[in-house]
């Protein structure tokens, strides 16, 4: 499994919310670059990054500081948030993004998702943000019919990279994951299935990776800057 260290960018700031509400967001770091080099040096292998602000206008919008970031570090980064279309997918691979994380896109647009999979082998990850089992687009402030399950096998073989399962109720709560939810994910589909959401503790770590369900990664954000997580020990415990 992979530690993935996250970073949500903020008005150019390195933040986390709580339950994805913009007005409860905590600044961890106005030097984001500084964040994912520190990340990198501590021994993490990726790093997850997400446009907040993106995630509501529908494009991009923290590019610079996402640029800023991927000319600090060698480890590959992926990235969501605003990305809703195959020029903007075609511009961050080619700034050397390791791979796009298509959210609501994957919602209103599943075509485009198995096009950019097709195109960009590997790069393509799809984002699914569930609120009691549905999945929540346009940065979670719409909850959909769709269930989380039926959105991933949507793109069973379309060549998909991985999955990004979020519970929103665990997000920055520092309560725990949803376990039980994310290994039925990953047990259902054989796309690689990454953990999202209340990753807060090494105990957290071990009930994924001992899960019974052969899930690809962990990110975690707040539970790391508050010093409950150590980069390190982490990425080692769950390379091991």
């Amino acid at each position: 499994m992979i530690l993935y260290p996250a970073i949500d960018l903020k008005d150019g700031q390195c933040v986390r919310l709580l339950r994805g509400e913009m007005d409860a967001a905590t600044v961890f770091n106005d030097d984001p670059a500084a964040q994912a080099a520190a990340f990198e040096a501590a021994g993490a292998s990726w790093i997850h990054l997400v446009d907040l602000n993106g995630a509501f206008a529908g494009k991009p919008v923290n590019a610079a500081a996402v640029e800023g970031i991927l000319s600090r570090i060698s480890v590959p980064a992926q990235l969501g948030g605003g990305i809703r279309d195959m020029a903007t997918i075609e511009a961050w691979i080619t700034r050397g993004l390791s791979r796009v994380i298509l959210g609501t896109v994957a919602v209103r647009d599943p075509a485009l998702v198995k096009q950019a999979a097709k195109e960009f082998p590997g790069k393509v990850a799809v984002g699914i943000d569930a609120r009691g089992g549905m999945v929540a687009v346009e940065g979670w402030a719409e909850t959909t019919d769709i269930s989380a399950l039926d959105l991933a096998r949507q793109f069973e073989d379309a060549g998909v990279a991985a999955i990004i399962y979020t519970d929103i109720a665990r997000d920055g709560a520092m309560q725990g994951p949803n376990v039980a939810e994310t290994a039925a994910l990953a047990s259902a589909v054989s796309i690689p299935v990454i953990a999202s959401g209340g990753v807060s503790s090494m105990e957290d770590l071990k009930a994924l990776k001992e899960c019974g369900a052969p899930l690809d990664g962990a990110i975690s954000g707040r539970a790391i800057y508050d010093g409950h997580i150590d980069v390190a020990e982490a990425a080692k415990f769950l390379a091991s």
